[in-house]
């Protein structure tokens, strides 16, 4: 707890105690510790004066915060109409397959969460996806396929180094 009330004071005082600062604050704590727990709500509205309900509010209002533990990679799958006409449904149905989760859901090993978004302001190379913070456009099953293999393999190699350097 010292060292989430040490992060809400370091971006309290980058961001400053107004209002206006809750959004890039609830950003902050979430780029360091992966999702918004209730200690950190409480600490954020203990340091601008604001009531959790407030906080909480602001947190669960954006689909980009997140108040739950999630897995290691975010996949972000734009639910749009025009991602549906260009095959996000099958999409879908190749991740949950892939990733053995349904929307909303994190994989075993803990490495993705598949959610579900609105617009990802790539209508025009749809079907796509967000992973992470980085967007994937005109995207196939196969390429979703390889696209997911890529990540697998990366975090294969990070936990071989990672092991290799504790021995």
């Amino acid at each position: 707890m010292n060292g989430l009330r040490e992060l809400v004071s370091a971006l309290a005082q980058k961001h400053g105690t107004r209002r206006e600062s809750l959004l890039p604050i609830l950003q902050g704590i979430q780029a360091h510790e992966h999702y918004l727990s209730d200690d950190a709500m409480v600490e954020v509205a203990r340091a601008l004066d604001l009531s959790t309900a407030q906080v909480y509010g602001t947190a669960t209002f954006y689909s980009f915060l997140v108040t739950r533990p999630q897995g290691r990679h975010v996949i972000r799958l734009c639910r749009t109409i025009t991602c549906v006409m260009h095959g996000k449904n099958q999409l879908l149905k190749e991740l949950e397959t892939l990733l053995k989760v349904r929307v909303g859901e994190t994989t075993a090993d803990g490495l993705f969460t598949l959610l579900e978004t609105n617009c990802l302001g790539q209508c025009h190379q749809g079907p796509a996806i967000l992973i992470d913070d980085e967007p994937y456009t005109r995207l196939t099953p196969e390429r979703i396929r390889v696209i997911v293999a890529e990540y697998q393999q990366k975090a294969a190699l990070e936990s071989e180094n990672s092991g290799l350097i504790n021995s």
